[in-house]
């Protein structure tokens, strides 16, 4: 399910129940200053959190979660969250061409 409202960009429902959320404006961050790479690509990052095709919690913080999905061959959208007590935020997305070790949470 997507929510949309004026602060917020968007609100996602991952399958593992965490309720992810981001607005315009750290968007216009992760977009152009972190991963210009990632600019047309917001509709690829939620539907990576609302249909991944693997999640990994982080090795390094638990509270960080990964949310992959491919989108060519050997090439994937990182989609990187922060939660805590079943809500969390966007902390950035890009195109990687490995998925990171880490304790796998779900998968496809």
């Amino acid at each position: 399910m997507i929510i949309i409202n004026k602060e917020q960009l968007f609100t996602v429902t991952t399958p593992i129940g965490v309720i992810i959320r981001t607005s315009h404006k750290y968007w216009e961050v992760i977009s152009t200053i972190k991963h210009p790479s990632m600019r047309d690509r917001l509709e690829d990052v939620k539907q990576t959190l609302e249909s991944p095709d693997e999640v990994r919690k982080s090795r390094i913080d638990h509270s960080v979660i990964l949310f992959y999905r491919q989108v060519k061959r050997k090439r994937w959208i990182c989609a990187v969250i922060k939660s805590l007590n079943g809500k969390g935020f966007l902390v950035t997305a890009f195109l990687t061409d490995a998925i990171k070790e880490g304790e796998l949470l779900w998968t496809k």
